[in-house]
């Protein structure tokens, strides 16, 4: 039997996950924060962590963004094939959207040409991915992605015979120029295989998983925690004032690529990493 799903239903959940996600900082992100100040022994760096500690927690309390940088509306759903949306899927998405953004009180940070530059006053239209799974249930997913970090991610288009040494140093090398551009401690979202532009919506899928978990397959485990260990030997530390932790955490996913292309792409995320997540 079809579960029918009302799109108000989506419209309300969209809204409720992006004013979430803007204003309550992911236990695993602020878990992992703490953990940092406490093992920091730099002063300059312990201060600011307790800085940043102390943001989220207003944040939460207050209602308040976590950020002044709310982001660019990013969401993936997952939909079941026995599932059935009564009305239009994409004007639900959008209306959560921009409802999310004007009840918050979150900065509208969209402009509606690249190169013209006008701002839409909205923070419409955000960026939808659909999969098409088993099942009636609709995962939904969002991010709020500020450009401070987005500006630093990279990608490169790997020959299949490059060593995985040069994959890794590919990544250090890119938090290296990032500094303290993306605030952090950072959440590196990588994504190997499929296209370019597959590789890319991986890397950014890759920060919601939980901090502490690795991937399921044994080697891209030991890899994620080999860059992590790189990384935080860099010492740019919290907003880059040099320290024990640059990074929170490593997250790949991966997906089958042509024989002839290996794409890479890394995502890197503030330490106001803000993902929500909801099924229905």
């Amino acid at each position: 039997m079809i579960k029918i799903v009302d799109s108000k239903l989506i419209t309300g959940i969209v809204k409720n996950l992006f004013i979430k996600a803007n204003t309550c900082l992911r236990p695993d992100i602020l878990s992992a924060l703490k953990s940092a100040r406490k093992n920091e022994t730099r002063p300059k760096a312990r201060y600011a962590l307790d800085v940043i500690i102390k943001n989220a927690l207003i944040a939460k309390k207050k209602k308040l963004a976590i950020c002044q940088d709310t982001g660019m509306a990013v969401v993936y759903l997952k939909i079941g094939q026995s599932l059935a949306v009564k009305g239009d899927l994409k004007n639900a998405v959008s209306n959560g959207v921009a409802l999310a953004y004007k009840e918050g009180y979150f900065r509208n940070s969209i402009v509606n040409n690249p190169l013209i530059r006008k701002n839409t006053n909205t923070n419409l239209p955000p960026i939808i991915y659909t999969d098409i799974v088993p099942g009636n249930k609709i995962n939904i997913k969002v991010v709020a992605k500020g450009f401070g970090c987005e500006n630093v991610s990279k990608i490169r288009m790997f020959r299949p015979t490059d060593p995985v040494s040069s994959i890794e140093e590919f990544i250090i090398d890119a938090v290296k120029d990032a500094g303290s551009r993306p605030c952090p401690p950072i959440y590196i979202g990588i994504g190997i295989g499929g296209t370019l532009d597959k590789a890319v919506a991986l890397s950014r899928e890759a920060i919601f998983r939980p901090l502490g978990r690795h991937n399921k397959d044994k080697h891209i485990a030991e890899l994620e925690k080999s860059i992590l260990k790189k990384v935080n030997k860099l010492k740019i530390g919290p907003i880059g004032v040099g320290g024990n932790v640059t990074a929170l955490g490593v997250s790949i996913l991966t997906y089958p690529t042509h024989i002839a292309g290996l794409p890479l792409s890394v995502n890197i995320s503030c330490h106001a990493t803000r993902t929500a997540e909801a099924t229905i």
